[in-house]
Formats: C-alpha cells, sequence, structure tokens
C-alpha cells in the first residue's frame, strides 16, 4: 500500500524546493483515460451571425479532399473502399450492418429483446430527444484486424488512437494504420520484437499526424514516422524497468511527451535531435513510491486556440488513488491545484477530460474528472497577473459508476458505466438524452497492463483492483467522433445531425416525436444540436421549412391510414388523434395560408376529417389565437355546428370572428331562429355599425307580454336580461359581449341608444301604445336593474351641457311613467325614488325634482287603508331614506306617517337622528318581528361608549318600565340584562314582577347555573332571601326539580329553607337538606317515615297498582335511604353507627363472643396463607438442590487409590474397577470388598466409602457433635445414627425394607442437606409466634392459658430464620 503524507495542501505559489520534491510530496497517483477533446469555436460562442454552412445545402465539395470524418459519416450501405479478403473472418455476418446505424434506445430495426426492453424503459427521452448518437461499425478496419490476426498473427486488438489516422496496437507488438478509407497503410514493428516487448499497452499520435508513440507492456517506447514507416526511436531507459506503460501522451509541442508506468510514476520525455543524432531525455515528474498515479491528461488546443493564455503552461492533469493533480510544465514545473476525491469505491476507475467551452462570453479550458458516481467539473482561468485559478462548477450525480468519460461537444457528455451502458447527458441542464447498449462491440479492458502481468505483476494491490474495469487505451475521440476498439471490430459513436434525428424518427413512423423534436430544434430548445448554425431567423426557416415538408406527410398518412370499413366513431378516434396535430403546428408556424388552403383542401377529401378539423379550430377561435380565416372556412364551420346541432358552439364561435366577410343578413337571420341573441347583437355591431337594430327586435318580443300584466317565460327573461346588459355596455363604451367599442364611434352609440330609449312612441307603433314604451317596458321587466344601469352611466357622464339634459330628460320621463300609473308596486316606485335620492344627494348634483312628489310617495307607501305588502313598502321607504331622500320630507310628518303605518324600522331610523333611545325600545317591543332583539339593543346603548349619561339613564328607566314585558319575551335575555346593568336593583326588579309565574323563570334564569347565562354570582350582591323566594317558586311549580337546584345553588340558608320544603312536604328535599346540616339521625328518621308510609300505601292498594307504580316508589325510597347510611356511616363513632337496638337484651350479651370469633378468625387465616406459602417455597428448593446434588459429576480428588496409594491406572491389568464417590475418595474395587465396605440390599451390591465410614464411626458417637464437613458423610452414617433414624424394633426394620430404598450416593447428599440446614422445629416457631400474637390481642378464652416462656427460641443466638431457599452447595 502507498504511503502518503497526511493532510497536504499544495499552494498555487511553489516553495524553493525542486519540482521532484515538491510534486512527489503532494500527490497520490493512479489511472486515467487519455481523451483529445476538440470543440469547434463557432459552435461553442453561438455567433449569431454565421451563414448556414454548405452542408445544409447540401452543396458538395470537390475542390478539398473528403476528410476523414465524411468517410466515417457515410452510411454502411455505400460502397467500400476496399475488398474483403475473406467475410467470414469477421464473424459478424449474422448481423444486420444497419442494425449499427440505428442501435440506439428507440430503434425499431433492432429487433432483439434487450433493445425493446430498453425502448420501453426510456419511452420519456426518446419521444423528447429522438436518437442522438448514431453507432456505426467500421467494416474495413475491422476486418483487416482480424484478418491480420489471422494471417500475419498480429494477435487480439489492445490499444487505439485516431487522429486524421487511425492507429490500433495489437497484442503481439505490432501497430495498424488505417487512413481516412479505412485501408491498411502501414504495418509497424514485426512479432519478433512483439516477443521481445510485449504487447502494445498504449499509443499516441502528435498533433500533425507525423509522429506515433507506442508504449508496451515490458516498459519499452518507441517512435515512429508515420510518413515513411520508419522507426525513429526506440526507447528503454525512460523510466524504471519491470513496469507496463500505462499511458503515453504527445502534448502539444511536439517535443515533448508524458509517460505513465505501472509503477505510479509519470515522466516527462523530451526529444531532441543533435547533429542528426535523436535522443530522448526522461524526467521523473512523479515518484510512484510516493502514490500511484493511474491516469494522465494533458491539455490539448485546436490551432484557432494556439495564441490562447492558457496555453502557454502547457497544463496536465494526473490522478491518483485518492486525489487529482493539475501541474504547468512551462514555463517551470508548477503545481496549480489539488483536488480530492472523497469516499469512494476502491475498485472505481479515475476519470480525466480536457474541453474548452464558453462561459460568459469567454473560452476557457474545462476538467472534468470522476471516481464513481459523481463527476465533477473544473473551469481553469488565467488572471491579469498571469496566475491561473480553478473554479468548481456544478458537479453531476449519477446512479451508475463509470469507466469512460468523453467530451463530444462542449455541451455534451458521453458516459460508459460498468455495464457497458453509454448514457448521453447535456452538460448544462444534466439532463439524459439516451441509453445506448454497446455490450455487442465487446470492448477491450486494459487489466492485464495494470497487473503488469508480462513483467512478473510487480503492482500493488489498489492499483491491479482499478485495472479491473481500465479500458483507457480502448476509447479514443477525435472532431466529434468516438471510437471504441473491441476484441474483432471498431465502433465509431457521432452525434446525428438535427436531420438526422428527425428522419430516424419518421424511419420508425413516429411522426408526432419527429415534428415535436423539429419544433424544439425550431424554438432553439434542442439538445445535442449538431448541423444547424447562422442567425436565428435563418435557422427557423430552415427548419420550417421541413416541418411542412413532415406536415404534407403525416396529412397523406392519417388519409392514407383512415379505417374504410366500421363505425363512424372509430374514424372519427382516428382524425381526432390526427388532424388537431396538424392544426397545432400549421398555427405554431404561423402558416395559416397553408392550413387554410392546401391542409384544408388535403382534408376536405374526407367528409369525417374535415368535421374533425374544423371542429379542431374552435379552443384557437374562442381564445382569440386565430383570426383571419378564409370566408369558405367561416361558412363551413358555422354549417358543420349548426347541423350537428351545437348552437351554443356556434354563438361562441361567432362573437370571436371577424364576420365581414360572410351574408350578413343570412347569418342574422340564422341566430334568430336559434335564439343566438349574443351573436346576432355582435353581427349587428360588427357587421353593420348597427347598434339600435337588436334592440328594436328584441323589444318587439318583451313589450306586449309585460304591457299586458303576463308572466315572462323563461325564453324571454334571457331576452330581456340580455338587452339589459347590452344597453349598459353601450352605454359604458363597451362592446357586447365582449371587447370595446371603437372610440371614435362611443359618443356616437351612447347618443343613439338615449335617443332610442327616450323615443315618445315606438316605430310601428298602435294607437293603444302609453308614452316612452321603452323606458315602461324596462321598468316593468327590472326596476332595481335598469336603474342602476342608468346610475353607472350617470356615473360615467362628464359634465357637460347635454350630458346634463340627457339626466334631466331621463328622470323627468322615469317620473312621468311610473308616478302618473298605478301599475307600478311599491317596491318599483321605491327603487326610482331612491335612485333620485342619491342622484340628488351628490355633491355635484344637477338634476331638479319636485318635492311634492316625494310627499306623493310618502302618502303612497304610508297609505294605511293598504295593508298588503307592509314589510316591502316599509324596506323601500327606509332605504329611501338611507339614501338621503331624508332631506325632501318633513321629520315630524314623516314620523307621525310611520307610527300610524306601524313602520318601526322607519321610527327607530328617526328616533336614532335625534336621539331618542328610549323610544326606539317601544319600536323594538311593538314590532313582532323584531322584538327579540331589543336586548341587544339595550345592551349595546348602556355597554358602548359614545351615549351621554342621560341618554343612558332613559334607556335604563323605559327597560325597567317594560321589565315584566322583557321578561315574558325572553326570561334569559332579561335575566343576563339585569345581571349586567342592573345587578344592584335585583329586589326592585322583583317587587316589579308581580306574575309569580313570571318571577320564577326570572329567578332560575338569574340564579340557576344550568340555564347557561353567564352570570359571576358573586357580583350580584343579592341577599338570601332572593334565593330562598326562588326555592318557594321552585317548590310551587317544579317540586321535582328542587334537589338538582340546591345542589348547584350556593347562597341560601338551610334552616330557612328546611322550613320551605317542609311547608310543601317535600320530604326528600328536607331529608336533603338535614343531611347538608349534619342532623344525619333527623334525615334518616325522615326517610324512614317516608318508606314506612311507602309501605302503608301498598297494603291498601289492589295487587295492578302495587305492581305499577307502589313497589317501584317503595324501592326508590329504600335505595335513597341505604345511600344516605352509606354516605354517612364513615363521619360517625361506633356508638353512632350502631343502632340503638343492636347494644341491648339477648344480642349484646354475645356481642363480644362474634366480635373475637371475627377477629381470632381473620387472624388465622392470614397466618395459614402465610406459612403454607412459606413451605411450599423451602420445599421446592430443597428438593430442587438435592436433585442438583445427586445428578452433579464426581470429581475425584487423588488419582490414586485411598487404600492401597497406589495409581489407580496400575493395576487395570486385573480389569479391576475404579469406584469414585461423592466425598471425592476414589478406591478399586478389590481393595473396597477385602475392607468390607459393601452393603447388601434387595440382592443388589451397594459401596459406602471407607475413609468416610471409617471417620464417622469414630466421631459420631456422641449426638452433639457438629464438626460434619460438607460431602464426608457416609450412606452407611445414615443406616447407624439413632438421632436421624429413631428405631422402633425389628417392624420398623422390616418396613423400612419394604419401602423404596435410596441408593447410597442419595442417602449420603440428603443426609448431608439435612445436617447443613437444620434448625428449630416449624411447629416450635409457630406456637410461640401465636402465643406472643394472642398475648397482645383480646381474646375471650385466655384465661387458662400462661404467658410466653422466658427461654424462647429467638432469644437463642444461634438461631436462624430460613426463609429463603438454601444456597447450592458446592465441593
Amino acid at each position: 500500500m502507498e504511503n502518503e503524507p497526511d493532510h497536504e495542501n499544495v499552494e498555487q505559489s511553489l516553495c524553493a524546493k525542486t519540482a521532484e520534491e515538491e510534486l512527489n510530496k503532494s500527490f497520490n497517483l493512479e489511472a486515467s483515460l487519455s481523451k483529445f477533446s476538440y470543440i469547434d469555436l463557432d459552435k461553442e460562442l453561438e455567433f449569431k451571425n454565421d451563414l448556414i454552412d454548405d452542408k445544409e445545402f447540401d452543396i458538395p465539395q470537390v475542390d478539398t479532399p473528403p476528410t476523414l470524418e465524411s468517410i466515417l459519416n457515410e452510411t454502411d450501405d455505400e460502397e467500400e473502399s476496399f475488398v474483403l479478403e475473406d467475410p467470414t473472418l469477421l464473424n459478424i455476418d449474422t448481423i444486420d450492418s444497419h442494425s449499427y446505424d440505428t442501435s440506439s434506445v428507440a430503434s425499431s430495426d433492432s429487433g432483439d429483446r434487450t433493445n425493446l426492453k430498453r425502448k420501453k424503459k426510456l419511452p420519456d427521452s426518446f419521444s423528447l430527444h429522438g436518437s442522438v448518437m448514431r453507432h456505426s461499425l467500421l467494416k474495413g478496419i475491422s476486418a483487416q484486424i482480424v484478418s491480420a490476426a489471422d494471417k500475419v498473427d498480429a494477435g487480439l486488438p489492445t490499444a487505439i488512437a485516431v487522429s486524421s489516422l487511425i492507429a490500433v496496437g495489437t497484442s503481439h507488438g505490432l501497430a495498424l494504420i488505417f487512413d481516412q478509407n479505412q485501408a491498411l497503410r502501414l504495418c509497424l514493428g514485426s512479432t519478433s520484437v512483439g516477443g521481445q516487448y510485449g504487447a502494445i499497452s498504449a499509443l499516441s499520435i502528435n498533433n500533425d499526424c507525423s509522429r506515433l508513440l507506442c508504449g508496451f507492456a515490458k516498459g519499452q517506447i518507441t517512435m515512429w514516422d508515420l510518413a515513411s514507416g520508419k522507426l525513429l526511436r526506440s526507447i528503454t531507459d525512460a523510466h524504471p524497468p519491470g513496469t507496463a506503460i500505462l499511458h503515453i501522451k504527445f502534448t502539444d509541442d511536439p517535443t515533448l511527451a508524458i509517460c505513465n508506468d505501472s509503477g505510479g510514476s509519470v515522466f516527462e520525455l523530451t526529444f531532441k535531435r543533435v547533429m542528426g543524432v535523436r535522443t530522448c531525455e526522461s524526467r521523473c515528474l512523479f515518484s510512484g513510491s510516493k502514490g500511484e498515479v493511474c491516469c494522465i491528461e494533458p491539455l490539448h488546443s485546436k490551432p484557432e486556440l494556439k495564441d490562447h493564455p492558457i496555453t502557454q503552461f502547457s497544463l496536465l492533469a494526473m490522478a491518483s488513488l485518492t486525489k487529482i493533480l493539475v501541474i504547468g510544465l512551462k514555463p517551470s514545473l508548477k503545481v496549480w491545484m489539488t483536488f480530492p476525491y472523497g469516499r469512494m469505491d476502491p475498485s472505481s476507475v479515475p476519470l480525466l477530460a480536457w474541453h474548452f467551452v464558453a462561459v460568459h462570453n469567454y473560452v476557457n479550458p474545462m476538467l472534468a474528472f470522476c471516481r464513481g458516481d459523481v463527476v465533477h467539473f473544473l473551469l481553469v482561468k488565467r488572471d491579469e497577473s498571469g496566475a491561473i485559478h480553478v473554479t468548481k462548477q456544478k458537479h453531476l450525480h449519477l446512479y451508475y459508476d463509470l469507466i469512460n468519460f468523453t467530451w463530444i461537444n462542449s455541451r455534451t457528455v458521453v458516459l460508459l458505466d460498468s455495464v457497458e451502458k453509454l448514457h448521453v447527458i447535456d452538460r448544462q441542464t444534466q439532463e439524459e438524452l439516451e441509453t445506448v447498449e454497446i455490450s455487442e462491440v465487446q470492448l477491450v479492458y486494459n487489466s492485464s497492463h495494470f497487473k503488469s502481468l508480462a513483467t512478473g505483476g510487480n503492482v500493488s494491490q489498489a492499483l491491479a483492483l482499478v485495472g479491473e474495469k481500465a479500458c483507457y487505451q480502448s476509447i479514443s475521440s477525435y472532431g466529434g467522433q468516438i471510437f471504441y476498439l473491441g476484441t474483432k471490430s471498431v465502433y465509431v459513436m457521432m452525434l446525428r445531425s438535427w436531420r438526422e434525428r428527425v428522419d430516424h424518427l419518421l424511419k420508425q413512423d413516429c411522426l408526432t416525436e419527429a415534428l415535436a423534436l423539429a419544433w424544439s430544434f425550431h424554438e432553439g430548445k434542442a439538445k445535442a444540436v449538431v448541423g444547424l448554425s447562422g442567425d436565428v431567423s435563418k435557422r427557423k426557416a430552415v427548419v420550417a421549412d421541413r416541418m411542412v415538408e413532415i406536415l404534407f406527410h403525416y396529412a397523406d398518412r392519417a388519409l392514407k391510414k383512415c379505417p374504410d370499413q366500421g363505425k363512424i366513431q372509430v374514424m372519427e378516434q382516428h382524425f381526432q388523434d390526427m388532424v388537431p396535430v396538424i392544426v397545432d403546428y400549421c398555427l405554431l408556424l404561423e402558416r395559416k395560408d397553408l392550413l387554410f388552403s392546401q391542409m384544408y383542401d388535403k382534408l376536405s377529401e374526407n367528409s369525417v376529417a374535415k368535421g374533425v378539423f374544423l371542429e379542431c379550430l374552435e379552443p384557437y377561435i374562442l381564445s382569440d389565437k386565430l383570426v383571419g380565416m378564409t370566408p369558405q372556412v367561416m361558412k363551413d364551420l358555422i354549417v358543420h355546428f349548426q347541423d350537428k346541432k351545437l348552437m351554443e358552439n356556434v354563438e361562441a364561435l361567432i362573437v370571436h370572428m371577424d364576420i365581414t366577410s360572410l351574408d350578413i343578413q343570412q347569418v342574422v337571420l340564422m341566430c334568430w331562429e336559434n335564439r343566438l341573441y349574443d351573436a346576432m347583437i355582435y353581427v349587428y355591431n360588427r357587421g353593420m355599425n348597427e347598434f339600435i337594430s337588436p334592440m328594436e327586435k328584441l323589444f318587439r318580443v318583451i313589450a306586449p307580454p309585460l304591457n299586458a300584466g303576463r308572466t315572462l317565460t323563461d325564453e324571454q327573461v334571457v331576452m330581456g336580461n340580455k338587452l339589459l346588459v347590452y344597453i349598459s355596455c353601450c352605454l359604458a363604451g363597451r362592446a357586447y359581449p365582449l371587447g370595446d367599442i371603437p372610440e371614435d364611434l362611443v359618443p356616437l352609440v351612447k347618443n343613439q341608444v338615449f335617443e332610442f330609449l327616450i323615443r315618445l312612441h315606438s316605430a310601428e307603433a298602435s294607437p293603444e301604445e302609453e308614452i316612452y314604451p321603452y323606458v315602461r317596458t324596462l321598468l316593468h321587466f327590472d326596476t332595481r336593474e335598469f336603474l342602476n344601469v342608468l346610475a353607472l352611466t350617470f356615473e360615467d357622464f362628464k359634465n357637460d351641457k347635454q350630458a346634463v339634459e340627457y339626466q334631466q330628460r331621463i328622470v323627468d320621463i322615469l317620473l312621468k311613467v311610473m308616478v302618473e300609473n298605478s301599475d307600478f308596486t311599491p317596491s318599483q316606485v321605491g327603487c326610482l325614488f331612491t335612485f333620485l335620492a342619491r342622484q340628488l344627494a351628490k355633491p355635484d348634483n344637477t338634476l331638479f325634482v319636485n318635492r311634492t312628489l316625494f310627499d306623493q310617495v310618502l302618502e303612497f307607501l304610508c297609505s294605511p287603508d293598504d295593508d298588503s305588502r307592509h314589510s316591502e313598502r316599509q324596506q323601500v321607504l327606509l332605504e329611501l331614506l338611507q339614501a338621503g331622500g331624508i332631506v325632501q320630507f318633513e321629520e315630524s310628518r314623516l314620523i307621525r306617517m310611520a307610527e300610524k303605518a306601524e313602520f318601526y324600522q322607519i321610527c327607530e331610523f328617526m328616533y336614532e337622528r335625534e336621539h331618542q333611545y328610549d323610544k326606539i325600545i317601544d319600536c323594538y317591543l311593538r314590532d313582532p318581528l323584531r322584538e327579540e332583539e331589543v336586548f341587544n339593543y339595550i345592551h349595546n346603548i348602556l355597554s358602548i361608549p359614545g351615549h351621554s349619561a342621560e341618554e343612558k339613564q332613559s334607556v335604563w328607566q323605559k327597560a325597567m318600565d317594560h321589565i315584566e314585558e322583557l321578561v315574558s319575551l325572553r326570561p334569559c335575555k332579561a335575566a343576563e340584562l339585569v345581571a349586567t346593568h342592573f345587578s344592584e336593583q335585583i329586589e326592585t326588579v322583583i317587587k316589579k314582577l308581580q306574575n309569580q309565574v313570571l318571577l320564577f323563570k326570572f329567578l332560575r334564569s338569574l340564579l340557576d347555573p344550568r340555564e347557561g347565562i353567564h352570570v359571576n354570582q358573586e357580583l350580584l350582591q343579592m341577599s338570601p332571601c332572593v334565593t330562598e323566594q326562588f326555592i318557594e317558586l321552585l317548590c310551587q311549580f317544579s317540586p321535582s326539580q328542587v334537589i338538582e337546584t340546591l345542589q348547584v345553588l350556593e347562597c341560601y340558608r338551610l334552616e330557612e329553607t328546611i322550613q320551605i320544603t317542609q311547608k310543601y312536604q317535600l320530604h326528600e328535599v328536607t331529608a336533603y337538606l338535614l343531611e347538608k346540616k349534619g342532623d344525619i339521625h333527623g334525615a334518616f328518621l325522615i326517610m324512614l317515615k317516608r318508606l314506612q308510609s311507602k309501605l302503608q300505601e301498598i297494603t291498601h292498594q289492589d295487587e295492578k297498582t302495587k305492581e305499577e307504580f307502589s313497589l317501584k316508589d317503595v324501592e326508590d325510597t329504600m335505595v335513597e335511604t341505604i345511600a344516605l347510611c352509606q354516605r354517612n356511616s364513615h363521619n360517625l363513632n361506633q356508638q353512632q353507627r350502631e343502632d340503638p337496638v343492636y347494644g341491648k337484651g339477648k344480642l349484646g350479651e354475645i356481642q363480644g363472643l362474634i366480635l373475637g370469633m371475627l377477629d381470632t378468625f381473620n387472624y388465622e387465616q392470614t397466618l395459614l396463607e402465610t406459612t403454607t406459602s412459606l413451605l411450599n417455597q423451602d420445599l421446592h428448593w430443597s428438593l430442587c438442590n438435592l436433585r442438583a446434588s445427586v445428578t452433579r459429576g464426581l470429581n475425584p480428588k487423588q488419582d490414586y487409590c485411598s487404600i492401597c496409594l497406589q495409581q489407580y491406572k496400575r493395576r487395570q491389568e486385573m480389569a479391576d474397577e475404579i469406584i469414585v464417590f461423592s466425598c471425592g475418595h476414589l478406591y478399586h474395587s478389590f481393595c473396597l470388598q477385602n475392607k468390607e465396605c459393601t452393603i447388601e440390599t434387595e440382592g443388589q451390591t451397594r459401596w459406602t466409602c471407607y475413609k468416610c465410614s471409617s471417620s464417622n464411626k469414630a466421631g459420631k458417637l456422641s449426638e452433639n457433635s457438629s464438626e460434619v464437613k460438607k460431602g464426608k458423610t457416609a450412606p452407611s452414617q445414615v443406616k447407624m445414627s439413632p438421632s436421624c433414624h429413631p428405631s422402633k424394633g425389628d417392624s420398623a426394620v422390616k418396613k423400612a425394607a419394604s419401602e423404596p430404598v435410596l441408593d447410597p450416593q442419595q442417602i449420603q447428599a440428603f443426609d448431608q442437606l439435612c445436617h447443613l440446614y437444620r434448625g428449630s422445629s416449624r411447629l416450635a416457631l409457630l406456637t410461640e409466634l401465636s402465643q406472643n400474637r394472642s398475648s397482645e390481642s383480646y381474646r375471650p378464652f385466655s384465661g387458662s392459658q400462661s404467658g410466653p416462656a422466658f427461654n424462647s427460641i429467638f432469644q437463642n443466638e444461634n438461631f436462624q430464620l430460613q426463609l429463603i431457599p438454601p444456597p447450592v452447595t458446592e465441593d
């Protein structure tokens, strides 16, 4: 692994060190792809004044020889310039050559399933951009590579370099040079040299295509003259031996080249010729010991940019495993920038690529570098001081790992991912234009050179891992083309021209997509555009001509592919899918001449297509995007919609069309017959500048029924409304139904309309016609709206003499028509005078109206002998007064007439003006429709500031005078009002309320918080007698709610309230109050008495009534009595809780006995549960421990017999058994038999430990021995010890023999536990506990028992109460 210094930061200025030390210190080196990226400077700067090139007009260039690009751009079906010697050698004879030419994602020529999947995967990018790249096989070069491998043993191809020539290196050291015609021009090297040098691992051609550098897998470098084919140099000492050449690159200086070997080092090669001798000087730029470089890329510039200030620095970009570095080779070696990668996959391939791009109208080189799935762009600039600045641009995030990055032009890049898919990306928008699968190329990888297999594989693991996906030498770009080297072929990818992209879609029958793509070229929104140059207008003209050709083809196709048979709906659907496209693009191209002549004529051949075409025009006409249609199309359009009974559509179309070229009379007749009134008015206005005739036609329809008093039909109402709107538009200077009247016609139209309205008689009038028929008709139709129209018109009038005359004339006519006729309703008359009042109230008013007319209107509206339409007349008069008409009346007379007519809102209006607010209360109370609003009114007057104290006093007094009326109206509102504003006068209010029912409702609303009014009871300042008065009323009118109410009331006295409830014999309520007072006994007696009375009622009733009523009452009373006792029992002492009867007589004698029995029972039950639980736990854990001890494996303490003291292994030849006891002693069975340590039980021989048995016999003669050691108890002790097994003669021995007997080990373990945990008897513990407890408690039969013993077991210092399970014993 490489060792790099941590956190290095190479600054832009070099310190005083050698260049090699500086560079080796600051960098780790890896590999990258070499690319020669050339740009078209004219396209880069996008000069708008360039002319269209000759290619655009197919002008052949005969004066100059064909270039490689022109040869490669030829289609595959053209004749090749060479004869293939053996067609079978290519091994691609089954592949259709055209499939490579259209091998994009969307190619319909490719029939394989993978292509179909790709087509489904990326439909959006294809439909939007079409096929961007053209994929072609170079058949001549491919065939000769295969032929050379077969005939001259050239080997497989390994590297490619492209300039005006194409060089292909092979695995056997040969370099094949092909010219522009794909003919083999040179074969450099030999297989013998290849055997010595190894495979060609890198190639480079200089700028003028005169020299070729070849790097070999074993480290040698050769230079060839491409003109003569001579070997000029063979370099073997340019870098350390034993490393392969990964990259060899010419710079723009033909005497300077850069090479990178598999050791990670970079060297500068300087070529010199002194005295005819060619030499090569090598200088190490980076040492691989400091970090491995695996990618280098010098900056190349086109001849047009040779004077660019950046080129003098001869920049070189290099990539390592962790960062990239940009250095300048001239005038002296200098580091300009370092940039770390960040976190990435160690197997990902570092990539570098330079290109000149235009940013802010300045052309500068941009470096793209990536490793993994993120591409970074760095813009390199030179400032005025001569220093280089690097600016980071927007980076590109991908969803795949890259193995190649190539600029195809300054806007478009081509990326190759790790699964060999090409991605064409627009750099600025980062949009993916196309995805192409190139797995059929069988791309050559450079893995063997990165692993340096030819020299023994002496490379680092990191570099070898990167080399797995390295294909630097297999991809080369030149002149906007990218060449891919396969194992048997060479492919070229290039951008299609805009025409080719469109034609490609047309070949696949994607006409809609082709039109959309062409339109994007027309609008300049397309990506990766090739072949369009010149200024914008010329570009658009060229694209538009091509789109017109496609549209003709599209129309022919639509007619040709129309289904001849089937339902008419199928044909309509077909044309509805096709025809709108033609209409859309013709209008977008502003080619209405084409649309309404050739296209319309072509589509008119089919009647269905013609109808669909006409229907497609509708949205454009309605949005005013289509004007200037030909008369024939307009006529056909109207006839088509008329035939389909779509008259509403016809009307909407007519009002948006220029109909001057149509037959006006015919159109008007059609509109009138079909009731298209908007269209008719529009035709009159626009076609003939006639504004009065439509009014006359509409008046003739609506006037007769209105004059006759008949109700209008719906159609007539529509006509009347349109007439009003039309008159309003004309008087306002607007066209109907939309637009504006020409300014020069506005005054004329206004005068004509006014003259028409004020005509004394209509044309062709009958003798019976009344005067001013038009005004009369409009007033009868809708008085309010007609007057609103006039009001708006008066607003717009200029204050000139003619306008004033027109206004006065109209007003006089209105008064004459309405006041002198009795067929108008009060509402209509009121509307007129409201209108007049508003006009007269204006500061600049010039109208004159006789005041007596207002008096007549007042008499008319307040007529007491007419009770009909009372509210309508009042509302009309109120509007009149509010509009300013008040100045036209005498106020006292107005008030008298309003009171007489019961117009209380009028009275309120007048009293409000005079600040007589107290009288307004009378108005509210007398008005049945508004009487409940009086509360809000009083509240507002008394609470809202702005009213004087005298005014508030008068309102307060009036409210007090009408308090009974207010309470009867809404008790809640009245109570809230009193509580808010009259809280100090509550007792006065109560005195005024003589009616007991009203008083009850008032007090309930005031005091009961459940009524919903929000009153702070603390602020009422009421005496308890008020609450008690309410309780007494509650007892009278709603006795069932007394208890519930008392629970929420607060301010009342218990004694007085009890007297009230006793007065009305409400026993439950009395009991509740006594309980609240604390007299529980009294409450209980009342409830008991109540229960007794209920029971007595049952005895005097029949069975049916008893079941239905009395039993339920008794049950409820008993439940209430029990609840009383339960609620209060915890507050009483023992004596109070007991019934007096309970402690007397025979029952009292045994009271102590029963209580003692209960106490003893509780104690013994608790003791039994506790001891049972303790014993069960103790027994459980003891048995568990016993089982664990018995089943534990035996671990002998020594490896010799405890009797003979010899190793147990020594006597195995005697087939003697080894016996191990749980105590840890080990014996031979023969030794134990000699010592007679056996026990016969039930015919079986059982062994006992000799040592343990002997020690127990000697040490257990006394029962008080407490020195028994753990694990030393023998089974014989259990049988023989009298303390453990008290013997009762032979019978006991026989009984033991008949019961199941434990084996000696189990007996020994059990005996061990017994001695370990032996303590005081559990029975003794319980006995002493019971004695201590009983001596402290009350026991009736304790006279014969003695007190607790003084020598208690609890006082013993060795006493241990084992309440937890015994611990597990361990040896």
